[in-house]
């Protein structure tokens, strides 16, 4: 079972749209609406996984702190920003839209980051405190970002959006630390690292593809009466993950060596999609669902120009040493 699931999170750029496409075809056939009650569980599925891994005593390690704070700036000073930009040329009158990228953006860093730092070769202790920095500034700045940027046309509960956060982000954070505790305590570090550690981010991808074939399911009709909309959703999150990948490349190559630079180009442009696409669901109710689509196919989105970033990472900085 698990080395199945572990071959469809290495395929997600084959899954995601497969679950997308079968949730078109159950959407068509019947109703949707019921499958609101799966989110919740799909959410914290897709979320508590990644939780188990992250190394919160990394945050009190020194000594890269000028890339720390690069990473950070850019994912908090010019991304969001970017996204927003890209939602008012692209979305003028499909604010939910609009919102799915900027959530998008949001939120920087996953699992994903750590995983291809380490298959690019880069830093990737500086990847996993990136990771947890993410995490937390995230959290704590999305609520403020969505109420400052996108108040005027979403309605945005302020309460409603750190009640989420809390149910999304902190409850499966806490969850997660209390199991890589206790098979810490009972197994060894090194077990962990080796046998344990590995056996549940994978999980994640069952609630990433059951949140896409829910977000779908609740479109189909408006989807198969305008099938033209997915070309349209993916057009500006190209030019997002364009951009991103181009700026932290610059930043990377001209303040930093190999394996630091390219910390920071996963540690930016990888973003923690899965919190994205619950906050969409769990928030904003039957007009969300636009915004989960976009996030459904940013997954395809980015995994697919990590892979491609990875086999060009030697000749953008180099080979390794």
């Amino acid at each position: 079972m698990l080395g199945f699931i572990q071959t469809i999170t290495k395929n997600l750029t084959i899954a995601i749209p497969l679950a997308m496409l079968a949730g078109l075809a159950f959407g068509l056939v019947l109703p949707a609406e019921g499958l609101r009650l799966l989110i919740v569980p799909l959410t914290f599925l897709m979320v508590y996984p990644m939780m188990v891994g992250l190394k919160l005593g990394q945050l009190a390690e020194h000594g890269d702190g000028r890339l720390q704070l690069t990473a950070q700036a850019l994912n908090f000073t010019v991304i969001p920003f970017v996204a927003f930009a890209l939602g008012r040329v692209f979305f003028p009158d499909q604010p939910y839209a609009a919102l799915g990228l900027l959530l998008a953006a949001l939120l920087p860093t996953s699992g994903m980051t750590i995983s291809w730092t380490g298959m690019a070769g880069g830093n990737l202790p500086a990847a996993i405190k990136m990771t947890v920095l993410g995490l937390i500034l995230g959290s704590l700045a999305a609520p403020f970002y969505l109420l400052w940027l996108m108040g005027a046309e979403v309605p945005i509960d302020l309460a409603a959006v750190f009640v989420q956060i809390g149910v999304i982000v902190a409850l499966p954070l806490a969850a997660g630390q209390l199991t890589r505790s206790w098979l810490i305590r009972k197994h060894g570090q090194p077990a962990f690292q080796k046998n344990w550690a590995p056996r549940f981010p994978p999980f994640s991808t069952l609630g990433v593809l059951g949140i896409a074939f829910v977000a779908i399911a609740l479109q189909a009709e408006r989807l198969a009466a305008r099938p033209g909309d997915l070309l349209i959703l993916l057009v500006p999150l190209f030019l997002l993950y364009l951009f991103n990948f181009a700026l932290s490349t610059l930043v990377g190559r001209a303040f930093f060596p190999r394996g630091d630079a390219i910390a920071l180009v996963y540690g930016t442009v990888m973003r923690n999609l899965s919190i994205a696409l619950a906050l969409a669901m769990n928030l904003f109710g039957t007009a969300g669902a636009q915004a989960a689509l976009l996030i459904a196919l940013a997954y395809v989105v980015q995994v697919q120009s990590a892979a491609w970033y990875v086999k060009l990472t030697d000749r953008v900085f180099g080979p390794r040493g």
